[in-house]
């Protein structure tokens, strides 16, 4: 069979309602997980029909850009982005996939959400310059592959109006062959049915990161609550997977009126703020 993929547009204003964060691309995962037999097998993700985009901000000189998106039975995704006087880029890309939805987990052993970080490989994009990548692009951790494509996007948009100038990703160089067979030209309600279903089994990977419970409070009221396995990766030449213990890990934060911000330390130095 064939798997769905919708397309997602984020578009976010800023006071003036002027475009300050636009994007618009396809993605799918391909996520390891164990079955309750002990087997491990790999499935993919997709983005359903409804896709909410909350949490999205359009960042400034110090704060961060996101790009957070939510869809299905509980998964998320998302990357913050962040910029000099010159360029822009990605910097850490978050995936949380909730092994409650049965649809695509249908026997995993462990239940509930998984977040994986990864660092964005990709080069920076000059400011005043929309990436571009029509070809699909990967980016692969040890029990998850992340697979882009059709992607159009910009950071700290100037005046309100996406750039013309385009930043070409390198699997749209001419010496790349095309790894998407092209889709319709309307991919805002388009969903393509390119890739061959995944295989039901895989090599065993590293474990799964435990499971923690992370909270804040204002005042003596709880006003933030996670619960999350948390596992970083930040490969670079070699690979690199750390799995958080909650057992050892502090959270701190504030909450705000509309956002909240979780940093989870582990006594000797602040893994990631949220």
């Amino acid at each position: 069979g064939f798997f769905q993929s919708y397309a997602v547009e984020v578009d976010i204003k800023d006071a003036s309602n002027a475009t300050c964060l636009y994007a618009d691309w396809m993605m799918r995962f391909l996520i390891t997980y164990e079955s309750n037999n002990g087997d491990y097998k790999t499935t993919t993700l997709n983005l359903s029909s409804s896709v909410t985009h909350n949490g999205s901000v359009c960042g400034n000189d110090t704060q961060a850009a996101l790009v957070a998106v939510q869809f299905g039975e509980g998964h998320s995704w998302s990357i913050n982005i962040t910029k000099n006087n010159e360029t822009y880029r990605g910097d850490f890309i978050t995936l949380t996939y909730n092994t409650n939805d049965t649809a695509v987990f249908p026997d995993a052993k462990r239940k509930g959400p998984v977040t994986v970080l990864v660092k964005d490989p990709l080069h920076p994009v000059q400011l005043n310059t929309v990436f571009v990548c029509h070809n699909s692009y990967f980016i692969e951790t040890e029990n998850t592959t992340q697979i882009f494509w059709n992607v159009t996007m910009q950071a700290f948009v100037q005046n309100g109006t996406v750039s013309k100038k385009e930043s070409r990703c390198p699997a749209d160089t001419p010496t790349s062959a095309p790894t998407v067979p092209p889709t319709i030209a309307n991919v805002t309600t388009a969903f393509t049915t390119t890739l061959s279903p995944a295989p039901t089994t895989a090599p065993k990977p590293v474990e799964n990161p435990d499971t923690g419970n992370y909270s804040l409070k204002s005042g003596n009221k709880t006003c933030f609550l996670a619960t999350m396995g948390l596992q970083l990766n930040v490969s670079q030449e070699k690979p690199l997977l750390i799995n958080i213990n909650p057992k050892t890990t502090v959270a701190d934060g504030a909450c705000g009126n509309t956002t909240a911000t979780l940093k989870l330390n582990d006594g000797n130095s602040t893994l990631i703020g949220f």
